[in-house]
């Protein structure tokens, strides 16, 4: 951060968040990372996925849910009240009155931002082989599309506004870093790993540690790039668009590619989607097959 400070001028900094797990913040770590609060540090993402022991058991984290919730509330006894919170439903171990439940505490526990997902297996993932073996049960789709709608319910019931599929925020606390993704704006990732985008391309640092840093050391940056083709520019902007609650306005795409859109809406059921005043959104129920939607709308 200091380097930040002497290359960038920081004064506008609106939103600084650090990403965390419920066992990294212990009193003494949120101690140390209050020091970064002169540098702008104003929010804090905690990676909770369940409030219930067998649910956490099952995914394979670290902590547990005592310690989820008193990560919480001692990072907001240090004065940090923009919090988010990572919550994940689908998993066998969930029936439909503990994902209640889950949201039940999240809302007790005052968090004005929550990220949601459906559990996913991700290839060659420990759950996966044991789910491949046997060991542990298979995602169920069903489920997963019912405690879906149940968390919809219940965020508006709360107040919650759900300004993309799986982001939730009250008195408009939205995370202006994701937002930038969502509305195709230019972003810098800076270290291994990281990626940044101007509108024209992305790039990515390679994610290696010692190789990002010998290559510094040559006055050199190690990086993949992809230039994007036009039609890649109006499929991404369809996809993150139409995740959102501002939809997708056909005006910001260029004709034909508008009309190619509209034609293939032809081909999509009505039920899952609203198309008022020149903006695309989906409904409640479209949410559900957003990505499948999406790849119907892409144009070649």
């Amino acid at each position: 951060m200091e380097k930040l400070q002497s290359v960038y001028d920081l004064s506008s900094l609106q939103e600084f968040t650090i990403e965390t797990n419920p066992d990294d913040l212990t009193e003494e770590k949120i101690k140390e990372l209050s020091e970064l609060k002169k540098y702008g540090l104003n929010r804090f993402s905690i990676g909770v996925q369940s409030f219930f022991d067998e649910d956490l058991k099952y995914m394979n984290r670290a902590h547990n849910a005592e310690e989820a919730i008193a990560s919480i509330k001692r990072v907001q006894h240090a004065g940090f009240e923009n919090i988010t919170i990572d919550l994940i439903y689908g998993t066998p171990t969930m029936n439909d009155e503990n994902w209640k439940r889950n949201l039940d505490i999240a809302f007790d526990l005052n968090v004005p931002h929550i990220s949601s997902y459906a559990l996913t297996v991700e290839p060659k993932t420990s759950l996966d082989k044991k789910i491949l073996k046997g060991e542990s049960k298979p995602v169920d789709e069903e489920q997963s599309a019912r405690q879906f709608k149940i968390l919809l319910d219940e965020m508006r019931l709360h107040g919650f506004e759900q300004y993309e599929i799986s982001n939730f925020a009250r008195d408009k606390k939205y995370a202006l870093h994701n937002s930038n993704y969502w509305f195709g704006k230019k972003y810098l990732g800076l270290g291994p790993s990281a990626h940044s985008f101007n509108s024209v391309s992305r790039r990515w640092n390679v994610s290696n540690n010692v190789n990002y840093i010998n290559s510094l050391e040559k006055n050199e940056l190690n990086f993949e790039e992809e230039i994007l083709t036009e039609a890649q520019k109006v499929n991404e902007k369809i996809m993150t668009s139409l995740r959102t609650m501002w939809g997708l306005k056909l005006s910001e795409v260029r004709s034909p590619k508008s009309e190619e859109i509209q034609k293939s809406l032809k081909q999509i059921d009505a039920a899952h989607y609203t198309f008022e005043n020149g903006i695309l959104k989906l409904t409640d129920e479209g949410k559900l097959f957003a990505d499948s939607i999406a790849a119907q709308l892409f144009i070649e």
